[in-house]
């Protein structure tokens, strides 16, 4: 087959220097959605049947003919600018109901957190304006406590409060018309127009109940002030339990999908000790105040001796028994006419002013709950931090760890404290759900599911492998192809580990799963010299003693670090390895050396090394239904971002390819940084101003064709991690084109069948066995009663739950091309979840996003630690995408660009 101006298709890669990328690159747009999501074609019937509860309630409604009302809020005040509504949003309803109800006729409203309130009817006008008057709690308690301007005169007080008053001027125009018929037709499968606008208000309606009992909202979950919620994962922040709910569309009608939640939030109670907790220290004299001061602004506190709530706004500049502020006093007289104006510390007013004793703020500053230019200080002692306060900073790997131990719920826990919220909080008691004719049932529905057989592996000496509650593992088996390891060598960055009985139980290990291991040429421990150094000078070090030791390059690095968890060495140790010398190496961080432990690092080492740990017994005999006839490439597509907070820092996008067709179980990785927090990939198909294409997709066709033996994909079956319902369109339009526009670019004119697969984990349902305490087993599969009403979707749990409670995986078929048949998909799919190589259970999502996953992971560890621009010697460069710059990530050197880096 001849390309386009005489280049041969498929030809095989050439090692050249990554080109230059044009700065004017943009992705491919698309105006109009060309494909839109398949629809259900039937359902599985494979495995043995098992009766199951999810947790989703039955809702019916009695009036599905009511239309609910929109209308736009617009709220100015006299300063000509425009107001958050979330600020004062409330305070501007509840005076509408209060004031004006002959205005909206006693009707009842539900509001969105943003500018639009929602009604079932129309108001008397399309379009209202008023005032309200409200007064700002900031303003309204100034004079409590000592001010630039402070007063004990109560007179004094009143008429601070009036001046403090904002007037806010209201504008509601009406916006639309949502159906609540929408629902209705689109669970009887049609693609109804405003039904996720009617899903959304009927979310709202609970919101609302939950923000009237003072629950803190959380998009669509909400937490209740219970220290029966609380748990402690240290630097005083807490884990605080609550639930989410969303009304959803199903094959069995409208459910409100009900889960337990967690988010984080601030230790409430006393101001100190969430200062000692949050610092780790334990006495106020060790306390970082600038750090103090960073943490504590914006959060909100109630004073002890008045009752009320303020906010922080700093700290003052001097101690308590320094801090000076101006104060008016009374003549003797008794006569209001001015008094005289004294300096007075703010220790002095509260103990001698207020009578109330201070027994540890005397050295410590002052909170500002003031005003930029007005402060209004109180003693630390004083003050507690109100509950509910959200913590949104990134946690600790020791927080971390604490969260998930502590959050963990077994299946039958989970159902009871849905049930009992269900039963206590009365959800469909509420106005607007009550004209509607809207009720929530009580119990978790009950659903059919199926339990697919497990599949049956291959190790070494044709020896099979049989599963067993989603496991298996290696005792007395070689691996499938072990690989042959000859000069290798051990490094330690000062991790406390004796890396000679290491490597000896390495090698013994090894040698019983078949890896001929010789013993390492060396052992380099870290010269302490080097340990203050930067973590990229740590590694340069680390190599020159390497380069000077070894007879030449290694085979493979068996790298110790002392850190388990976001070790600072890992990114610049990864990017020297993979990037700059082309050697394979390994990271470990040893708690416990025991068999099972060096079994796991040797599958993640055999793997890199270009062995195989096992393959599916229908792989290795070459039986795949759809696949083994038909070369068929398989891809695993992810995109990971920063930290929430990093909005300059580059996504990375990675894609994984399968090789060796007919197999499914070996992959390659391709990445690529793109625009911070874009989860459509961009660079599927990357065209030069050369006419070459320095796309993603065009890198892994070319891998697929040399490793099988010139045959190129007729079939492409893509899994996509991390989209929402919301940008299924995008995907099926924007990155399918991408894909096929890298095809065509090497001269190809037959385009492959694709099947395009969505798979979510990060969703509320969770399936529960009807009559045993344990999770569901793995192989459990749903496509009935809980799924879409017409799209082909259904949920998986592949894996073996061990802690907590499952979480199925959710996948959503969106194009399906080659025709598939329900069972042999779902099967496929589950099969693809046992051939993770670094693993010897089933993984929860099919390996392919897994790997994907890992990959992005892994190279987001270069942009985290280092500066690419300086230390990348010439391998990154500057991409510009629209306004936006973003740091090129290097590319893998070509003696590992085939090698499976992400195990």
């Amino acid at each position: 087959m001849e390309g386009s101006e005489g280049r041969q298709s498929f030809c095989p890669p050439v090692a050249v220097a990554p080109p230059v990328i044009a700065l004017d690159a943009e992705p491919e747009r698309v105006d109009q959605p060309k494909r839109t999501v398949m629809s259900r074609p039937g359902n599985g019937t494979s495995g043995r049947g098992i009766t199951l509860l999810a947790n989703h309630l039955k809702v019916s409604v009695k009036c599905p003919d009511e239309i609910f009302y929109q209308y736009s809020v617009s709220i100015t005040c006299d300063e000509k600018r425009d107001v958050n509504i979330k600020r004062i949003g409330r305070k501007i309803i509840d005076k509408i109901h209060e004031t004006y109800s002959s205005e909206f006729a006693g009707k009842k409203f539900v509001y969105d957190g943003e500018k639009s309130l929602y009604t079932v009817g129309p108001l008397p006008r399309n379009k209202v304006e008023f005032t309200v008057v409200v007064e700002e709690s900031s303003a309204k308690h100034a004079s409590e406590s000592p001010s630039d301007n402070g007063s004990n005169n109560h007179s004094s007080k009143r008429s601070k409060r009036s001046l403090h008053s904002k007037a806010f001027r209201v504008e509601i125009n009406f916006a639309a018309k949502i159906p609540l018929k929408s629902i209705s037709l689109a669970l009887q499968g049609a693609d109804a127009e405003n039904v996720q606008d009617a899903l959304r208000v009927l979310d709202i309606i609970l919101r609302q109940q939950a923000a009237n009992r003072g629950c803190l909202l959380v998009r669509q979950s909400f937490f209740h002030d219970d220290s029966r919620n609380f748990t402690d994962v240290g630097g005083g922040v807490m884990g605080c339990k609550g639930l989410h709910s969303s009304f959803r569309p199903t094959l069995d009608g409208l459910t409100l999908n009900m889960d337990v939640s967690t988010t984080m939030i601030l230790s409430p109670g006393p101001v100190i000790d969430f200062l000692l907790a949050n610092q780790n220290v334990k006495e106020p004299r060790y306390i970082d105040w600038a750090r103090a001061k960073r943490m504590l602004k914006n959060l909100r506190v109630k004073a002890k001796h008045s009752n009320k709530e303020f906010k922080i706004i700093g700290l003052s500049e001097r101690p308590c028994n320094q801090q000076l502020f101006s104060m008016k006093v009374k003549n003797g007289d008794g006569l209001d006419n001015g008094g005289e104006t004294i300096e007075i510390t703010v220790y002095e007013y509260f103990t001698k002013h207020r009578n109330i004793e201070l027994s540890n703020s005397a050295y410590m500053p002052c909170l500002d709950v003031g005003k930029p230019k007005r402060p209004n200080y109180l003693p630390l002692e004083l003050c507690y931090l109100v509950s509910l306060q959200r913590y949104t900073k990134v946690l600790s790997s020791v927080q971390r760890a604490s969260l998930v131990e502590k959050s963990r719920q077994k299946p039958r826990e989970r159902i009871k404290v849905i049930t009992d919220a269900v039963r206590d909080y009365s959800y469909d008691d509420d106005p607007l759900l009550a004209t509607c004719g809207v009720s929530i049932e009580k119990q978790l529905i009950q659903i059919n599911g199926r339990v697919l057989e497990a599949p049956k592996l291959k190790a070494g000496n044709g020896e099979e492998v049989v599963p067993r509650n989603g496991r298996w593992n290696f005792n007395n088996k070689h691996l499938l192809t072990p690989a042959r390891i000859e000069r290798w060598a051990v490094v330690n960055f000062s991790a406390r580990c004796d890396t000679s009985h290491l490597s000896r139980e390495l090698i013994s290990c090894g040698r019983t799963k078949g890896i001929h291991f010789e013993r390492p040429h060396t052992l380099i421990e870290e010269d302490p010299q080097n340990r203050r150094a930067g973590p990229v000078i740590r590694v340069e070090k680390m190599f020159e003693e390497i380069i000077a030791r070894l007879p030449g390059p290694p085979d493979f690095l068996l790298c110790v670090l002392p850190e388990r968890k976001n070790s600072e060495i890992y990114g610049p140790w990864k990017k020297k390895s993979l990037t700059d010398l082309g050697i394979v190496t390994q990271c470990i961080s040893p708690l416990k050396i025991n068999d099972q432990y060096l079994t796991n690092v040797l599958l993640k080492i055999n793997a890199k090394l270009g062995g195989t740990n096992s393959l599916l017994a229908m792989e290795h005999a070459s039986y795949l239904p759809h696949i083994q006839e038909t070369p068929t490439m398989i891809l695993g597509m992810d995109v990971s971002h920063g930290s929430p907070g990093q909005s300059d820092i580059p996504s990375i996008a990675a894609v994984v390819g399968s090789l060796y067709w007919p197999l499914i179980s070996k992959y390659r990785a391709v990445v690529r940084s793109q625009s911070p927090k874009l989860e459509i990939i961009e660079s599927l198909y990357k065209p030069l101003p050369n006419g070459d294409d320095e796309g993603i997709m065009g890198e892994l066709l070319l891998d697929f064709y040399r490793t099988c033996n010139g045959h190129k994909p007729a079939q492409i079956i893509v899994f996509r991690d991390g989209v929402s319902e919301s940008q299924f369109s995008q995907v099926l339009n924007l990155e399918l084109d991408q894909m096929i526009k890298a095809y065509k670019h090497l001269g190809e004119g037959d385009i492959p069948k694709f099947t395009l697969i969505v798979a979510q984990k990060n969703h509320h349902t969770k399936l529960f066995q009807a009559s045993a305490p344990e999770n569901v087993p793995p192989g459990t599969v749903v496509d009935t009663n809980i799924v879409h009403p017409r799209n082909n979707d259904f949920f998986m749990c592949a894996h073996a739950g061990m802690i907590g409670t499952t979480r199925p995986a959710h996948y959503h078929v969106l194009l399906d091309e080659i025709g598939f048949s329900p069972d042999v998909l779902q099967n496929l799919i589950h099969s693809l979840s046992y051939v993770y190589q670094r693993s010897t259970t089933a993984t929860s999502i099919v390996a392919p996003v897994r790997y994907a996953h890992l990959a992005a992971q892994q190279f987001a560890q270069f942009v985290k630690f280092e500066d690419l621009s300086e230390t990348s010697s010439g391998h990154g460069s500057v991409k510009s995408i629209g306004s936006t710059s973003v740091t090129e990530l290097p590319r893998l050197h070509m003696n590992v660009s085939d090698s499976m880096f992400f195990c």
